[in-house]
């Protein structure tokens, strides 16, 4: 597999109904007030920077850093394509944004996931990648339906 990561400025109509999906699929499965996506006005952000990974043509994820302005980075809209899961796009995805961030010069990456069973297979990856479980950070409160994550670098 051989994917190409570029810095992306959401413009383009595939990242645009990618996106669109994803927060589909996250109202679809967690309560409005569990639904942590952010949109893409909220993806453009100046503390925002945001990828897409290409096979070939063909989207094959996509993935956001915050930066939350201390040496803390969020993980935020991580998301494979159908088409590219259990193929290793997640871990690839994943991996190039934590080179990312320590390029950024981040002391640590912070995620929120979801605790439903359809979140699963990404808790697992974070965890393959040494992420662990910890409580709420930033604006994020206690709420059954997040599990929230941490990497040191």
């Amino acid at each position: 597999m051989d994917l190409r990561f570029e810095l992306d400025d959401l413009t383009r109509p595939a990242i645009i109904a990618f996106l669109e999906e994803h927060l589909e699929d996250m109202h679809a499965v967690s309560p409005p007030e569990s639904v942590h996506a952010l949109d893409l006005t909220g993806l453009r952000g100046q503390d925002v920077a945001f990828w897409s990974a290409w096979e070939g043509e063909s989207l094959a994820g996509c993935g956001a850093l915050k930066d939350h302005g201390d040496g803390t980075y969020e993980l935020k809209s991580m998301r494979t394509s159908s088409g590219g899961r259990g193929r290793g796009v997640g871990s690839a995805l994943l991996r190039f944004l934590l080179d990312q961030a320590r390029v950024r010069g981040a002391a640590r990456v912070l995620l929120e996931t979801g605790s439903e069973e359809y979140f699963a297979p990404a808790r697992r990856l974070y965890a393959r990648h040494g992420f662990e479980v910890r409580g709420p950070f930033a604006d994020y409160t206690d709420d059954p339906n997040s599990v929230y994550m941490e990497l040191a670098l």
